[in-house]
C-alpha cells in the first residue's frame, strides 16, 4: 500500500493497482478500519470499509473488505458518528 495524502494504491492478490480515497479512519479494538471512495469518476462511487488484517512483522499493510453484516454495520454505525451528516446504506 502506498499512501499519498487522501489517496492510497493497493495493489491486488493479481497484481493489479487500484487506487482509493480516504475520507475517514479509526482504530476499534486494536483494529485499524479505512472508510474509502473508490476512484471511479462517475456519479455512483462506492464507499468500502477496509480492515487492517496486517501480522506482526509485516512490512507493509494489509487490508481487506469488512464482508461480516455485524462487523460492517458497528464501523458504518462509528463512521457516520465520526462525519456527523453521512449516513451509510448496507
Amino acid at each position: 500500500m502506498e499512501r499519498n495524502q487522501d489517496i492510497i494504491m493497493f495493489t491486488t492478490e493479481d497484481g493489479d493497482e487500484v487506487k482509493f480515497h480516504v475520507i475517514e479512519e479509526t482504530r476499534i479494538n486494536g483494529r485499524d478500519y479505512l472508510l474509502v471512495l473508490d476512484d471511479i469518476e462517475d456519479e455512483e462511487q462506492e464507499a468500502l470499509i477496509l480492515k487492517d488484517v496486517s501480522a506482526e512483522g509485516d512490512t507493509e499493510a494489509v487490508y481487506e473488505i469488512v464482508e461480516d453484516e455485524k462487523e460492517l454495520k458497528a464501523v458504518a454505525d462509528l463512521f457516520s458518528e465520526i462525519l456527523e451528516d453521512t449516513e451509510f446504506v448496507l
